[in-house]
């Protein structure tokens, strides 16, 4: 997720630089790469690892977690990999941010293949390693921690629902770190509490997975691939509403003065 004045890599995206600094910004742009891979395993590990665990009924910490430990497992490895990394690549960690991002002129587009192209390789290698840690059952009876509509939901509502809470969590990363007022720490709990209720809110629903790789490395990896256009599409679309109303609208009001 991206921290206040780093969510642009301009310098992978100017013509104007010379091949030195050509040279130089493809090495930054790779090093931004690798923490957003590095980062988005760790994301996807965390919180599918849990969600794989309350699955089998295998018990950590003494009993099986529940959904509320699953949306804060989620919440909290992102508030600490924001604070980790958002001063190498911005942390975002999810494609539906980059775009958001891009599409608001805050990132060079230049860049979001390889941000996406990393954030995925993570969430991949995240879902392997979620089957090593837990076995075979991991995959065969878990899915990995792929999310999926609950029975009884129409794809309309689930896509209303992954819009909505990837919005939300869009929306609060663009605020805190266009307000130079937050500080690392407030912009890096506000981020995780707002991934941590977006889960609360869609986990019922679709699985809560409010990140497209999230929710496609797992597929990937468990053949679970039936509701993929699902969780591709509706964040991205969640995440780019979100961050064209808070440029255009919220972002350029100002407090009323007494």
């Amino acid at each position: 997720m991206a921290r206040r004045r780093d969510t642009s890599f301009e310098d992978a995206a100017d013509p104007r630089t010379s091949s030195a600094d050509e040279a130089t910004g493809t090495l930054n742009l790779t090093r931004a790469g690798l923490a957003e891979m590095i980062g988005a395993f760790f994301l996807v590990f965390t919180g599918t690892a849990t969600a794989v665990a309350a699955t089998l009924g295998t018990a950590i910490g003494g009993a099986p977690p529940d959904s509320l430990a699953i949306a804060l497992a989620f919440g909290f490895v992102l508030a600490a990999l924001v604070g980790a990394l958002g001063h190498v690549s911005g942390a975002h960690l999810n494609p539906a941010v980059t775009l958001g991002l891009a599409v608001t002129g805050k990132f060079a587009w230049r860049a979001v293949p390889v941000y996406v192209g990393f954030q995925l390789a993570g969430a991949v290698l995240a879902a392997l390693a979620t089957w090593a840690a837990f076995g075979p059952d991991a995959r065969s009876v878990a899915a990995l921690g792929a999310p999926a509509p609950a029975d009884g939901v129409s794809d309309g509502r689930a896509f209303l629902v992954e819009a909505l809470i990837t919005f939300l969590l869009v929306f609060v990363i663009i605020a805190v770190t266009s307000d130079r007022r937050a500080s690392g720490a407030a912009a890096s709990t506000s981020i995780g509490f707002a991934l941590a209720a977006a889960v609360l809110i869609g986990g019922p629903v679709t699985g809560g997975a409010v990140n497209p790789v999230r929710a496609l490395g797992p597929m990937l990896v468990s053949g679970e691939l039936g509701s993929a256009w699902l969780y591709l599409l509706a964040p991205v679309v969640g995440g780019i509403a979100a961050a064209v109303l808070y440029d255009r609208v919220i972002g350029r009001a100002s407090a009323p003065t007494a």
